[in-house]
Formats: C-alpha cells, structure tokens, sequence
C-alpha cells in the first residue's frame, strides 16, 4: 500500500495546530524553498515563509555544522508581525513554524522538535511502517498538579486483581546511539532498522500491552540525547512515570554516561521517585562487548543505596528481539508495584483523618478519653486479621497498651483514646462497640456457611443502636454474590433495630479494600 505523505502531514499538523494557538502555521520544504507541505491558520502567506527558509538554509547550516551530528540546526528571528523558528529535518529540508508575534520561543520549541522528527519520519517512511501522529499537550502532561489528580484517580479506580486498564508514561533516554529508538520500534512494531537516525529531540509512541489479565497502555518518549535538546528535555521529563536509561554494551563511554542521565532524570523530574530500567543494548555483539554484565548489576547496586527506588538492569538485543519485551514486561511490573504502594498510603491517610475526625468531635462533646472509640474485630481464626493489623498501625503501635492478649480475645488501648477487641468467631462480646468489622471467606465455596449468618445475627442482636457492623466477604471469580446475600437474609432483624449493617466483597487486594471500607465505616459512625 502506497504512502500517502499529504494525508499524513495535514493529519499531523492540524493536530499540532489545535494543540498550539500561538502557531499561526506549519510548514516543510526544501532547500530552494519548494513547500513540501504546509497549513496555515490565518492569512500567513506560506510561499513567503517558504522564500524565507531558503534564505535562511545557509545560517541553518552553519547552526548545523557546529554538530557532532552535522544534521541539526535551528535559527529563529522576528518579523514586523510574526515569530518564526526553522529547524533542518537534514540536509537537505527545513521544517518551518510561523509564530504569532507575543509567542513564546521556548514554549513553542519543544512542540516545534516532536513535529520535527515527526516529519522526519513522514519523508522517511517506507511500505508497511506505522506512523503514530498523535501531539500531547505538554502543559497537560507536564503539569504536577494534574499529574498528581490522574495518579490517584487511576489508582482509585483501577486495581490489579481486578483486571485494569493502566496507563502510563515513561521516558528512554541515553547516549546517541546505544538503541534506544530500535528497542521501541522492536517492541511497538517487532522491528529493526538497520539504518541509524537519531532522533530529533522526541518521538513518542503509544502501545498497548496485555500484562497477566491487565492492559497496559505505554506512552514512550524517546528522547533525544543531543546536548542542545538538554534545556528541552526538561519539559519531556516531567509527569514521568517510569524510565529506561539505556547504554550500549560494546560502547564503554556510553555506560559510563549513566550516572550522568541518572542525575539528570534526578534533577528534572522534580524529585519524586519512579521505577527505574537500567538497560545494556546490543547483547548479539558478543565479540564487542566492552561491558560485562557485573559491571551493570554494580551500577544498579550503587544507586539501589538511595531510599524508596524501584531499579533492575537487564540487558537486551533490539537486533534479534533477545529480553525487548522482558524490558518492558519488568517496567510495567516495577510501575504497577509502584501504584500500589502510592495507593495504599493515599488511602491510609484518608483512613487516619477520617479517624481523627471523629476523636475530635468526640472530644469536643466531652466524651471520656478511654471510651472516645471502641471497635472489635471478629476474626475466623488468630493468624489472620487484617482488620486488626490495619487499625492498630493506623492508632500508632507505639502508644498502645495491650490490656489483653490471648489467643481467643484481645484488648489494645492508644493512647488517642482508641480501644481496639479482637475476637474468634465462637467467642466474642460487642454490647460496648461503636463498629464491628468482621471478614467471612466464600471462595470455592457454594452457599454461605450457616456459622457465618449466627455470628451476623448475634452481633446485630448485641449491638446498641445507631452503631455500625462491616462484613467483608471474600469471594472468587466463581462465586456468586447475589445467592451470598440472599442466604444471610437479616433484613427482618436490621429492620427491628437501629443497626447499620454494610457488605463488601473482598478480592486478592484485601489490604486496599479494608482501607476503603474501615472508611467508610468511620464515616458512617460519624453521622449515625
């Protein structure tokens, strides 16, 4: 099938305009000033613009000859009523931005590259290539705040057990070329080029990847490893959410380049910590190997020294395909991992002031210290209860008193004024609890065992009114949770007293859940 090259670059820069009102228009041509291709927002005349380039070309490549590259070069200068930057797309062909003349430069360049290698990749294509056109909102995916909000909507409503759909964005960066570009093409599109490019300052690919039941949506920012993109990489860097750091086994000056990209992700991703690939590239050119495979692994050592980092080294061949997915299969791993633990501490936290909202109204009406709250667990056996374990890390373990500690009955008091029962199923007292959690295990298992209704029952029966029993039930694929709640059936007894009776299904995520819901039952003691 042919290239249609014009679709492709109004696609691209239609896009590109409706991301950026300062760009009053686009366009690619050659040396002589022949437009290749264009669009315009305004009545900027692009024949003009176009004249322009050719003029500008010789100081574009003069700017490009002081590369290592000799491919790249940049120039930009002011008209009465525009702004405009020109970038060689290489010897022979300028990519042109026309500006409005209040626009930012600087702004607009980061922009202004992707198009670039975007470009590139239109007038390079061959049969069978895959072009993705798609132009972020840098301001939207650089923005902490709104990265910050995304982050813990997603980790809100997408759990692992549950078959999610995650999305993510991560960088690639190293030395030009150790394979950085041909381990993403080998991954996205299975494969290699034998022809070398380097990227022009970004290119950003996405990909969808099945991971154990989860589909994982890959957004790749391979980024440019000139030094002049350096100030532009920044912008690149910052809402990622993963990173390779990749160097070329057979190159020695590239893996001693690591540390160097290490401090500079450091640097500009504002300090938070995200999991980290350290990747040696070209492990088919055995003979040229300059880099042993414990020369990696000590770097990763070195920097695994820093607290709360995510870090592995793998080494891979984008050539032959050797370890590529594996790569990207252990980041997905390290950033999920990661999800999970920012998610439990997000809702530990909403845990800890929902508890301490309630102290405090209880303080303020003049409640006595040692009765504030009171809440019992009722547990199936004594090696097993999360509720427990939550709850009393959350009240500071530290500033307990075990009152109590046997095997069928314990009593802890916090120093918040906090009273923690843990019971068994065949023994327990709750006249005295403002909520009661209790966890019921229905996996495999066909109907509900008539012991689990006793102990609903009996607690319902026991309790004051206006308090709260928590049930969690724990529940497989098979199980059928309609049936689950018609066999309990107390809605007579619940209607007879004032009790709040809630249900919630339990998955291989306890943990997560518990918090959720041991919130939802202190915000439900708080308004009864």
């Amino acid at each position: 099938m042919l290239i249609n090259r014009t679709k492709l670059f109004t696609e691209l820069f239609n896009q590109f305009l409706l991301i950026n009102d300062d760009v009053e228009a686009v366009i690619v041509s050659d040396r002589l000033g022949l437009v290749i291709a264009g669009e315009k927002r305004s009545d900027v005349d692009i024949e003009i613009v176009s004249v322009l380039t050719s003029i500008i070309n010789p100081i574009v490549e003069r700017i490009r000859d002081e590369f290592a590259f000799k491919k790249f070069g940049t120039a930009s200068f002011d008209t009465e009523f525009y702004r405009l930057l020109f970038i060689s797309l290489d010897e022979s062909r300028t990519l042109s931005l026309v500006l409005n003349n209040l626009a930012s430069v600087d702004k607009a360049s980061p922009y202004a590259y992707l198009l670039a290698e975007k470009s590139v990749q239109i007038l390079n294509a061959e049969e069978g290539d895959s072009i993705q056109l798609n132009i972020p909102n840098f301001e939207y995916e650089t923005d902490e705040t709104a990265y910050n909000e995304r982050v813990k909507n997603q980790i809100y409503q997408l759990r692992l057990d549950q078959g999610g759909l995650y999305r993510f964005k991560f960088i690639i960066i190293g030395d030009h070329e150790v394979g950085k570009t041909s381990l993403v093409r080998r991954f996205v599109e299975n494969r290699f080029s034998h022809d070398y490019r380097a990227t022009i300052g970004l290119n950003i690919l996405s990909h969808s990847y099945d991971f154990y039941g989860n589909n994982i949506v890959y957004s790749l920012w391979d980024v440019g490893a000139q030094t002049f993109f350096r100030r532009f990489r920044q912008t690149y860097y910052l809402g990622a959410q993963a990173a390779f750091i990749v160097f070329d086994l057979t190159n020695r000056k590239s893996f001693e380049s690591l540390k160097e990209w290490y401090k500079e992700l450091e640097d500009f991703i504002g300090g938070r910590e995200i999991p980290i690939i350290i990747i040696g590239n070209k492990s088919d050119l055995r003979d040229q190997r300059e880099v042993s495979y414990e020369d990696g692994v000590q770097v990763v050592n070195e920097l695994l020294n820093k607290p709360n980092i995510a870090i592995s080294y793998i080494e891979t061949s984008a050539l032959t395909g050797e370890n590529v997915e594996d790569a990207f299969t252990l980041i997905a791993y390290h950033y999920i991992s990661k999800s999970k633990e920012e998610e439990e501490e997000i809702v530990k936290q909403d845990l800890v002031n929902e508890l301490n909202n309630i102290l405090k109204e209880k303080k303020i009406i003049g409640v006595p210290m040692d009765t504030l709250l009171t809440l019992t667990i009722i547990s199936e056996n004594e090696f097993w209860s999360p509720g427990l374990q939550i709850l009393a890390e959350i009240n500071g373990l530290e500033d307990c008193k075990k009152l109590k500690d046997e095997r069928d009955e314990k009593l802890y008091r916090f120093s918040n004024g906090v009273t923690l029962k843990n019971y068994l199923y065949h023994n327990f007292e709750v006249s005295d609890a403002d909520g009661v959690f209790c966890i019921f295990d229905a996996r495999y298992k066909d109907h509900v065992d008539p012991a689990w209704r006793d102990v609903v029952i009996k607690t319902i029966n026991e309790m004051k009114e206006n308090k709260v029993v928590l049930i969690g039930i724990r529940v497989s694929d098979e199980s059928d949770w309609s049936l689950i709640m018609e066999e309990f059936d107390v809605n007579e007894l619940l209607e007879e007293k004032m009790i709040s009776l809630l249900f919630f299904k339990l998955g291989v995520e306890y943990r997560l859940e518990i918090y959720d819901q041991l919130k939802v039952m202190l915000n439900t003691i708080r308004y009864l």
